[in-house]
């Protein structure tokens, strides 16, 4: 077995669509980023890529490659499960966790579960997303941006 840590961080912006997980949140901002800026989900791949040590999502899917513009990290990280299973790995659990003042993330949980679930080809019971805030200190506080911490357990086939 083998246990990995992501991290990651998108600043809050205008026009952009808010995508946390995979869903869809409806909010006056959106995260800034190379692609959809889904924050959790990209600490969710460098969690995986980190256990299986195979690099990060910046070597994977640089942010200066045009393809991956726009990009649905729904998509990638169904790639990067590819990836793990191709280098001998599956996943056992995946546990996280979104630091954001706003907006209220609660209702949208379950959803954001059964997306990663179904891109990693794992139950929802393998995946926890948790929310929290940070009491309006810092800059997820101060509702300047939301990040994302990731840990995941993988195993050999």
């Amino acid at each position: 077995m083998r246990i990995g840590h992501g991290y990651d961080v998108h600043r809050l912006t205008e026009n952009r669509k808010l995508i946390i997980g995979g869903v869809e949140v409806p909010y006056e901002k959106g995260l800034l980023g190379h692609s959809d800026a889904d924050v959790l989900t990209h600490a969710i791949m460098d969690a995986l890529l980190g256990a299986a040590t195979l690099g990060d999502i910046g070597k994977l899917f640089p942010d200066n490659d045009p393809a991956y513009s726009g990009a649905d990290s729904i998509q990638l990280l169904k790639q990067v499960c590819s990836v793990l299973q191709k280098n001998g790995y599956k996943i056992g659990n995946i546990d996280s966790t979104v630091i954001a003042q706003q907006p209220k993330l609660k209702p949208y949980i379950d959803q954001m579960r059964n997306t990663l679930a179904d891109a990693c080809g794992v139950s929802a019971s393998q995946v926890s997303v948790k929310a929290t805030t940070e009491e309006k200190l810092g800059f997820t506080g101060n509702g300047q941006g939301i990040s994302a911490h990731a840990v995941c357990l993988i195993e050999n086939i």
